[in-house]
């Protein structure tokens, strides 16, 4: 799904099916990006000092139109041009011109739903920009944003056979 303001979502979804950062650069790339940065949130074997052996992701009913939502306000607001014209990028980014300007940012993004093993990706980020201090910022800012916002609920098992819920409640 493309747009007019610069930006590409590529992909913005939950998924029961497994996801790799591979997918996510490879959906990314393109002749035009100096940059690509990718996040690959993984299951780890551990939490608070407990030993997790595996984990299930449950989502609210809502959280696939909250992923598209999350996705397409962070587009919007990277998107809103500073005064002076600029689209709000580095000076690297205003010193290349009209032509930089037609250079879209690309975005994939897609977090896990139902039973995950231990290193198996959880959420998986990939931005491609001209160039690299806006592929980090969006980056960061899109993992932060889906972990805050979007309604999944973590249920890990521990190896001593308890089970918590993180994310419930909150």
């Amino acid at each position: 799904m493309g747009t007019d303001t610069g930006f590409e979502i590529v992909h913005a979804v939950l998924s029961a099916e497994p996801i790799s950062v591979e997918q996510a650069i490879a959906a990314v790339e393109s002749d035009t990006a100096g940059a690509v940065v990718s996040f690959s949130g993984v299951v780890r074997n551990h939490d608070g000092g407990k030993q997790v052996s595996r984990l299930s992701y449950s989502a609210h009913p809502t959280a696939h139109q909250v992923m598209a939502d999350v996705v397409a306000r962070l587009v919007a607001e990277h998107s809103v041009p500073a005064e002076d014209g600029a689209t709000g990028g580095s000076p690297e980014d205003a010193a290349g011109g009209a032509q930089e300007e037609q250079q879209p940012v690309r975005i994939w993004a897609a977090h896990r739903i139902g039973m995950l093993e231990i290193g198996d990706p959880a959420l998986v980020c990939a931005v491609s920009a001209a160039h690299r201090g806006q592929a980090f910022a969006v980056c960061a800012e899109l993992v932060d944003r889906i972990k805050a916002q979007v309604p999944i609920w973590k249920e890990q098992f521990f190896a001593d056979g308890s089970v918590e819920w993180v994310g419930a409640g909150e």
